[in-house]
C-alpha cells in the first residue's frame, strides 16, 4: 500500500471522556499490563514510571493533567510509549495511561479542521480538531514534556 503525502497518520488514544490524536511517528509501542513504579512526591497526573527497555520511562494520565476525568491505573490498562521530541537525554521516552487499545488513523490534510468552540483549551493541549463527526485533541506535546521533566525533578525516584 502507498503512502499519501494528502494524508496524516495518526493515532486515537482515549484519555478520559476524550480522544487524543497523536502523530504516528512518535509511538515507540502500545503495552498492555505493565507494572508501574509509584513515585513519591508526584503530582496526582503523574501515575508513577515504568520499566520499557532498560529504560525508567514517566507514566502520565493526560486525563488527570488535563482535567479531562479520572482514570485509575489498573492490570488491564495500556500503555503507549511515545518519543519524546525535545531532546533531554534524560527522558527520551514518556508514557501515556489508556483505558483501551489506541486506533490507528488515516486522516485527510484537507478534512483536518481546527474546532473553534472552544475558547479555553485543557492543559496540555494544543487544539481540538474535528475528525468527520467527531472531535479530538492535539497535544502540546513539547509542553508536556516540559512539564513532565519539571515534576520529575520533584519526586522522590525509587533506587
Amino acid at each position: 500500500m502507498g503512502y499519501n503525502s494528502d494524508e496524516i497518520r495518526g493515532v486515537l488514544v482515549q484519555v478520559g471522556e476524550e480522544r487524543l490524536l497523536l502523530p504516528n511517528a512518535t509511538v515507540a509501542e502500545v503495552l498492555a499490563r505493565v507494572a508501574v513504579e509509584p513515585l513519591e512526591g508526584a503530582p496526582d497526573w503523574l501515575a508513577g514510571q515504568i520499566a520499557w527497555h532498560g529504560w525508567h520511562v514517566p507514566l502520565v494520565s493526560f486525563a488527570r493533567l488535563a482535567s479531562l476525568g479520572e482514570e485509575a491505573v489498573q492490570r488491564n490498562n495500556r500503555v503507549v510509549v511515545l518519543k519524546a521530541l525535545g531532546n533531554n537525554e534524560a527522558m527520551p521516552y514518556f508514557a501515556l495511561l489508556t483505558a483501551s487499545f489506541p486506533q490507528l488513523a488515516s486522516v485527510a490534510r484537507d478534512s483536518l479542521l481546527a474546532d473553534a468552540s472552544e475558547e479555553d483549551l485543557p492543559r496540555g493541549v494544543q487544539m481540538r480538531v474535528l475528525l468527520g463527526d467527531q472531535s479530538a485533541l492535539l497535544p502540546d506535546l513539547e509542553a508536556l514534556e516540559r512539564t513532565i521533566a519539571e515534576a520529575m525533578a520533584t519526586v522522590t525516584v525509587p533506587a
